[in-house]
């Protein structure tokens, strides 16, 4: 009995020190030096900076943070598809996924262009007002007028690859991509024309 009431005397006294290290652990503030570390094996696809690298790739650099651990975290449990980023995501521990994320956060990303003159002005509709005979609301509402996103929900799009944009988009379309039941809905009321006209406009904000 006198060994059973010792045990439960130090872990009455230990569980709080215990909960207030996982406390601090959550809330530590992340460190960019040790993100610019761990950001050595997203350079191939994402470049140094990550900035302007293969359209293909997504821009990091100013993306928010809280919006990149939650891609990163969902690539770790599968939740959004994709066998590379799946792999990269893996090697990373969770605190690791806080630094590099505040790391690419930290970086100023540089401004794009719209390259398709012909569906600028269709892109600038989508983007501002929807397409309200399909009930598409305005990307503008969630990603703000300037691209420039919600932290955590609501990415920064301004400025993007537009073959990524397109590609992404395409991909919520045909549910390949499914990790937001919201973007889900909204491509799949959109046409090819659509989706490549709104991702190049989506490319000159900024």
């Amino acid at each position: 009995m006198k060994s059973l009431l010792a045990l439960t005397l130090l872990a009455a006294v230990a569980m709080p020190t215990l909960a207030a290290d996982a406390a601090d652990a959550a809330g530590a503030k992340p460190d960019l030096a040790k993100g610019q570390a761990s950001s050595q094996v997203c350079v191939a696809c994402h470049t140094v900076d990550g900035s302007r690298g293969a359209p293909a790739n997504p821009i990091l650099a100013g993306q928010h943070a809280e919006y990149l651990v939650k891609q990163l975290t969902e690539f770790k449990s599968g939740k959004r598809a994709n066998a590379i980023m799946s792999g990269m995501a893996a090697t990373l521990a969770d605190g690791d996924l806080k630094h590099v994320a505040a790391y690419y956060n930290s970086l100023k990303a540089e401004p794009g262009a719209a390259r398709n003159k012909d569906l600028l002005l269709l892109g600038e509709k989508i983007y501002r007002g929807g397409i309200a005979a399909k009930q598409v609301p305005a990307c503008a509402g969630c990603h703000s007028p300037s691209g420039a996103g919600i932290p955590a929900e609501y990415p920064r799009l301004a400025g993007q690859h537009a073959d990524y944009a397109e590609a992404q988009l395409v991909a919520f379309r045909s549910g390949q991509r499914a990790n937001s039941a919201q973007m889900t809905a909204i491509a799949a009321k959109l046409s090819d024309k659509e989706i490549k006209a709104v991702a190049d406009y989506m490319a000159g904000l900024r």
